[in-house]
């Protein structure tokens, strides 16, 4: 094959790749035009594995871009989420794939420094090799070693406890969204685990809570006074978001923004209210994504 079509067939590989580190689909094409821009301009007679060759430049080049990120981030107004993307509902199907990118994840390899999150997700999630992670990250194969089982402790111990199906979330999101749309906040409160908390991202740009709002009569509070409000016509729909369902919701005719949650023993322990809409650019088609 030539460069290119190389390329193109480990594209969607590599934009997983580079989102999965970054949480952000927008650095993630700006990673891949880079890692084009490279690919390019290699000897490809002396590649002896293509697609470990271009998710190594992926790598190194997600791994800049996520300490640029991590400053950026200092300076963000309220709290961060990862941007949602819709995606196909076979994601769903694909228990480690919708796993890895679903919102609670994500949020769990913010936790990470940018080394461990990059031997994490190549190690855990795409299930590389020792060595081709250290020519990736920098380090040597011991080192590697050290920081995938420091990072796969780190995260074992914040992931969600238990593995959920499709079917259960969308059962649950279909209470919340009649809840919603009824503004039955009773029938919202049996949904929610007393001890849930909702993350909203505004980025400065929409009213979003500034801190974490925890507990479900704070939550429901919190609610009731912004998409619950009386003269707000509020409408909603299920997707699939990250390779989980997901809500779409719109205020007043305009998409307001998306809901992720995070379910344990049935009930809703984590809300994740996407606003930014620098951050909802990617939830009218789908993107591809694959861990192969």
């Amino acid at each position: 094959m030539t460069a290119t079509e190389t390329f193109v067939a480990h594209r969607n590989l590599l934009f997983t790749v580079a989102y999965e580190m970054l949480g952000s689909a927008a650095d993630a094409e700006d990673v891949l035009q880079e890692t084009w821009l490279r690919w390019a301009d290699v000897d490809l007679g002396e590649v002896r594995d293509e697609r470990a060759y271009l998710v190594r430049i992926t790598t190194r080049l997600a791994l800049n871009r996520l300490r640029t990120m991590k400053r950026r981030k200092e300076s963000y107004v309220g709290p961060w989420l990862p941007e949602p993307l819709l995606t196909a509902p076979d994601v769903a199907e694909d228990v480690e794939l919708a796993e890895s990118v679903s919102m609670a994840l994500m949020l769990v390899l913010e936790t990470l420094a940018p080394t461990e999150r990059a031997v994490f997700v190549l190690r855990e999630v795409f299930e590389f090799g020792y060595d081709e992670i250290a020519a990736a990250v920098g380090k040597t194969p011991a080192a590697v070693r050290q920081i995938a089982h420091r990072a796969r402790k780190h995260v074992d111990a914040r992931r969600p406890r238990e593995t959920v199906s499709a079917r259960e979330t969308r059962a649950v999101l279909e209470s919340f969204q009649r809840a919603l749309a009824t503004r039955d906040f009773q029938s919202l409160l049996d949904v929610l685990a007393p001890d849930v908390v909702l993350l909203s991202d505004g980025g400065g740009v929409k009213q979003a809570a500034l801190r974490p709002v925890a507990g479900a009569d704070k939550v429901v509070r919190f609610m009731s006074g912004g998409i619950g409000r009386t003269d707000a016509v509020l409408t909603s729909g299920l997707t699939v978001v990250n390779g989980n369902p997901a809500l779409v919701l719109n205020l007043n005719g305009e998409l307001d923004g998306v809901m992720a949650v995070r379910l344990d023993g049935g009930r809703i322990s984590g809300l994740y209210y996407v606003r930014n809409p620098e951050k909802l650019t990617r939830v009218e088609s789908e993107t591809s994504l694959t861990l192969r």
